[in-house]
């Protein structure tokens, strides 16, 4: 893996491994610190391996079972084992070749198998394979595998697309429930409001028709009393006349009134009292018939 130095002495560093040659054959591995060879006994430093965790960046396109094609990002963290220095030293030529090539391999026989949304979903199971695979492996070699790590996933830009329009469609299918939704407890309650004003409004008319029923009743009898030889007929014609007097001097007075067309003299006013009583009269028949 690398040539050797015909030296007396030499040192390896903190978190790595000398190999060590005796006439070109592996004698030993060389810990950190100071050592001494003799290179007239055929004794020297072949090499120094680092122990320290190394990172390795894959870049994989393959293909889903739904036919799309993704990107996908892997970082594999390694690192050659020390006691085993030697394996990793004299087996593999270039180690972060052959990660890849496995890596490749692994990777493109599983997603083949899942959809698009199961390869979002399952990626750990992904990186579990590659880890699986990798340990078996590259462990002959001298070689751990600490950490696999899927870091991301790239569908192709149309469909990455086609996801977008799918979710904006879907956010706004849901807003339009809830608008729905909310327009419909807005009628509901329109309809309660009004519903429970015309219930209101019906029982102030009530009320006040019923305010002048008791009026006209008292202002009869009052009358009799004071006036004798009157009848209630005529007292009821009087009051009915003085009513329909304030009822033109209203329309006379409003501002917003429309042109009215209605029968004036002394004998429409009769008749509009005969109409009135003749109108009461059938209401409070009605009322007795049907009780």
């Amino acid at each position: 893996m690398g040539n050797a130095y015909c030296i007396f002495c030499g040192c390896v560093g903190q978190a790595n491994v000398g190999v060590v040659e005796k006439w070109g054959r592996f004698l030993k591995l060389a810990q950190p610190g100071l050592h001494f060879f003799n290179p007239f006994a055929g004794e020297c430093l072949a090499g120094i391996i680092s122990t320290r965790i190394s990172s390795l960046d894959v870049k994989i396109e393959t293909k889903t079972k739904d036919n799309v094609f993704v990107q996908m990002h892997c970082s594999i963290l390694y690192r050659v084992i020390g006691s085993n220095a030697d394996d990793a030293f004299y087996e593999l030529q270039n180690p972060r070749e052959q990660i890849q090539a496995y890596v490749f391999d692994v990777v493109r026989a599983h997603v083949p198998k899942m959809n698009l949304d199961e390869l979002f979903e399952q990626k750990g199971d992904v990186a579990q394979a590659v880890l699986e695979e990798l340990e078996k492996v590259m462990g002959a070699y001298g070689f751990n595998i600490e950490q696999i790590l899927m870091v991301d996933i790239i569908p192709d830009p149309s469909v990455r697309k086609a996801m977008n329009e799918i979710n904006a469609a879907q956010r706004q299918q849901l807003a339009s429930v809830y608008k729905g939704e909310a327009e419909k407890i807005l009628q509901i309650k329109k309809a309660e409001a009004d519903a429970e004003a015309k219930y209101l409004g019906g029982v102030g008319v009530a009320k006040q028709r019923q305010a002048i029923t008791d009026g006209l009743r008292e202002n009869i009898l009052n009358f009799s009393h004071k006036i004798e030889g009157t009848s209630a007929k005529e007292v009821m014609d009087l009051i009915m006349v003085t009513q329909y007097f304030d009822t033109i001097k209203d329309l006379g007075n409003s501002s917003k009134n429309t042109t009215v067309f209605i029968p004036h003299g002394p004998g429409h006013v009769r008749d509009i009292g005969e109409q009135i009583r003749n109108g009461l009269m059938e209401a409070s028949s009605a009322q007795i018939c049907a009780e």
